[in-house]
């Protein structure tokens, strides 16, 4: 196998151009110079987290030109010597200008150079041998920042997220779609096409996705590490196309955390986004616990646990309190599920993803039970409880949602009632759950009010009153 990309730096060049031609379509051509230097200071930052400068990195610079610019003559000495000119990525001013004047128009020129940045560093962080997680933080760091800038300038949000497909020609399928001819080709049957078919379109797609996982109330280490982790099987999966070797890396994962911080909801939305860039087939969620993998007969646990990884294959198997699995002695069946999930990790290690969850100290005990755990799980993920105003943000979402309303003295009722369930927290504090628990209750309170109104109004039905928060031992 090739240890060089099979792609030359004229082909590039023309990935390069095809990208940037796009985007100048919307934004532009008088940028052209200001944004070919930014893109060469992107790139040297980026090959600098995955080692340094070669030759071939050389001879890639040299192609990042626009259309109707001067080609760069970098040299290797010259090249290696501008790395120390910054090495923290700092959005450019021409950029900037971009976003306050999407936001005077109401157009998107901004958000689509974020996507095209986006494509063409993927592509460049593909040319090394290797291809690091460093890097692949590298890239998220450029579009958080850059999204930051479209956000803090008020750029208007279309009503449909931007299809980075629309402004990005590679020559080449997209990942996405790729996996969808797959799809639709395998099985041969025309009833299979269109089974598999409508089953794409009701996927979500990956900018879905995506905005799904930032409107997730807190989170933001584990936001910047799933995108992290998404960068980086992106550039894995264009070197495998392009028949460079990718060392072994495995994507099976811990979840640590209380109940109710939204392990669940995350494994969901990332089993989704692994389908849309073409990791897994499939992309769906098998959710179990003990009782789902562990039978009470000798040899009826494996068959039971092997029946649930069949229904996995193409997606994410996620266990809740895994833990359990290993509490009950050397005799428990539990130990009898652990050893058949290691082998089918092995086994099925391109068509299954593993998710562990629970409470951290129990995970901790959990992994060092088993050496194949240890082995198999070097991801960790951990989410923390959600503190009195992430409560509060995440009571407000149900309402909206739901079509109620909270006066302003149900606002701060709200406020004081959240904010004292973080700060008398127990250890069986339930986060989100609590939250639900805590709307439904005021459902079920507001509802008996209401009903005592005769002919009650719109209004009367969406308002939230203070007295819907408080417990009837309370009043």
């Amino acid at each position: 196998m090739p240890t060089t990309w099979t792609r030359s730096p004229e082909e590039f060049h023309k990935i390069y151009t095809a990208n940037t031609d796009a985007f100048y379509r919307l934004g532009g051509s008088g940028m052209a110079r200001e944004l070919d230097e930014f893109m060469t200071k992107c790139a040297l930052n980026l090959w600098s987290k995955g080692g340094g400068i070669t030759q071939r990195h050389v001879d890639m610079a040299n192609q990042i030109y626009s259309r109707n610019q001067p080609q760069p003559r970098w040299m290797l000495w010259s090249l290696t010597g501008s790395i120390c000119e910054g090495e923290v990525f700092l959005p450019p001013v021409f950029y900037w200008n971009l976003a306050e004047s999407d936001a005077k128009r109401g157009t998107e020129a901004s958000r689509t150079f974020i996507r095209m940045l986006t494509n063409i560093l993927l592509y460049l962080a593909a040319v090394d041998d290797d291809v690091t997680y460093e890097e692949a933080a590298f890239i998220t760091e450029c579009t958080d920042k850059l999204t930051a800038i479209c956000d803090t300038t008020g750029v208007r949000k279309s009503k449909e997220p931007l299809n980075p497909l629309e402004f990005v020609t590679s020559g080449e399928p997209s990942f996405i779609e790729k996996h969808r001819l797959q799809t639709q080709t395998t099985g041969g049957g025309s009833e299979k096409k269109d089974e598999a078919k409508a089953e794409m379109e009701e996927r979500p797609s990956f900018d879905e996705l995506m905005a799904q996982l930032e409107s997730l109330v807190g989170l933001e280490e584990v936001k910047r590490d799933i995108k992290n982790l998404i960068n980086l099987m992106k550039v894995r999966k264009l070197r495998e196309q392009n028949d460079l070797p990718v060392p072994p890396m495995s994507l099976h994962m811990v979840f640590m955390g209380n109940p109710g911080t939204g392990k669940t909801t995350v494994a969901r939305i990332l089993s989704g986004l692994y389908a849309a860039i073409g990791v897994l087939e499939k992309g769906q969620l098998v959710e179990v616990d003990r009782s789902g993998l562990v039978a009470g007969y000798v040899g009826q646990t494996a068959l039971k646990t092997q029946e649930v990884i069949k229904k996995a294959l193409g997606g994410v198997l996620f266990i809740d309190e895994a833990y359990s699995l290993s509490s009950g002695g050397e005799n428990d069946f539990g130990r009898e599920a652990i050893e058949t999930m290691l082998k089918a990790m092995e086994d099925h290690r391109k068509e299954l993803i593993v998710i562990v969850a629970g409470y951290t100290g129990p995970m901790e005990k959990f992994l060092s039970s088993n050496p194949g755990l240890e082995s198999r799980f070097n991801k960790y993920f951990f989410f923390p409880d959600y503190n009195g105003e992430q409560l509060m943000e995440i009571f407000r979402s149900q309402c909206k949602k739901n079509g109620y309303t909270l006066t302003e003295e149900s606002e701060k009722a709200a406020v004081e009632l959240f904010t004292e369930l973080y700060e008398e927290r127990s250890e069986n504090f339930g986060n989100g759950r609590d939250v639900r628990n805590c709307f439904e209750d005021m459902v079920v309170r507001q509802s008996n009010r209401v009903a005592q109104i005769e002919n009650p109004s719109k209004e009367d039905l969406m308002n939230v009153l203070p007295e819907d928060l408080e417990d009837e031992e309370e009043k």
